[in-house]
């Protein structure tokens, strides 16, 4: 077998694979999927953005993470983090008042970003707009390896604390030998990124654990065709959920005829230690109120 190209794990993508590990190892994933019409959001969106500069525009993004936290308000359940031992069947489920939405973003230079947007639950869409722009200037300014860095090892501090010691053992060893070396800033480098000031870049509270994660996976590529079948649930948190790309799909209206619709796919990722789908039934039940109404989203500006 010839090989062609050989990349260690850097520490983003070291950080990655551990959350996504232990995501499946600890957690039974439970999966569905919500298919919204979108039609009428989109002629909205365009009413509402009529005459504005771009950076003034309310994205389909920031529109459905709005909608998104109008149905975790209505369903509280689904943003909280879960403790479970199975040795002793023992466990709790913390249900949390901030809605923060762990963000995957996607950097100038290509790399990918879990951003943590607080407290969106008390925001406007427009404030939504501005919180989300801002993190993303900063993010563009911010060396990945230091901030990755600054979280990796605040986890192993709070590892210690708890008696991982073997894990983080095994950790520094794995982050700090041989080809596998975690490479970060030194000397004057170090001290000239360091004197940015955090109002100019990300710090380990832009990136820590949110309440649940909403990933825009449409985003990322528009013409899909298809929808997230899977995603995984970040432990501690108890659900995940991926917006699709919107697509033109024939419809049935409620007289029984067909017609073409924009379809926008949703997958929601749940916990089923925590969660059964009955649980979750008001956040589908005010997503359906609000694809029905969508002129009440201008309230939201």
């Amino acid at each position: 077998m010839k090989i062609k190209s050989v990349e260690h794990f850097g520490i983003a993508r070291k950080i990655v694979s551990n959350m996504t590990s232990e995501s499946w190892e600890t957690i039974p994933h439970a999966c569905v999927t919500y298919e919204a019409d979108v039609t009428k959001l989109f002629d909205v969106l365009k009413e509402i953005n009529s005459g504005k500069d771009k950076s003034q525009k309310i994205t389909v993004n920031t529109a459905m993470l709005r909608i998104i936290v109008e149905g975790l308000k209505a369903c509280q359940k689904m943003n909280g983090h879960i403790e479970f031992s199975r040795k002793l069947v023992r466990g709790k489920i913390t249900t949390l008042e901030n809605i923060d939405i762990s963000m995957p973003v996607v950097l100038n230079t290509g790399e990918m970003m879990t951003i943590n947007m607080h407290d969106m639950g008390s925001k406007n869409m427009s404030q939504m707009r501005d919180a989300i722009a801002d993190s993303m200037r900063r993010a563009n300014n911010s060396d990945m390896n230091e901030v990755m860095f600054e979280v990796s090892m605040d986890n192993t501090i709070q590892g210690l604390k708890k008696g991982k010691i073997a894990q983080t053992i095994y950790r520094l060893i794995g982050s700090k030998t041989g080809k596998h070396k975690v490479k970060t800033l030194s000397g004057r480098a170090k001290k000239e990124y360091y004197s940015i000031p955090e109002s100019d870049r990300l710090t380990k509270h832009d990136i820590e654990q949110g309440t649940i994660t909403v990933s825009n996976l449409g985003s990322i590529y528009r013409g899909w065709k298809g929808e997230c079948t899977i995603l995984e649930i970040i432990p501690p948190q108890l659900v995940a959920i991926g917006v699709g790309a919107a697509q033109l799909k024939p419809v049935c209206t409620p007289q029984g005829d067909v017609a073409s619709a924009l379809v926008l796919p949703l997958t929601v990722a749940f916990d089923h230690r925590a969660l059964d789908m009955g649980d979750m039934i008001p956040f589908f039940e005010k997503l359906d109120e609000i694809f029905a109404n969508t002129e009440m989203i201008k309230e939201w500006v």
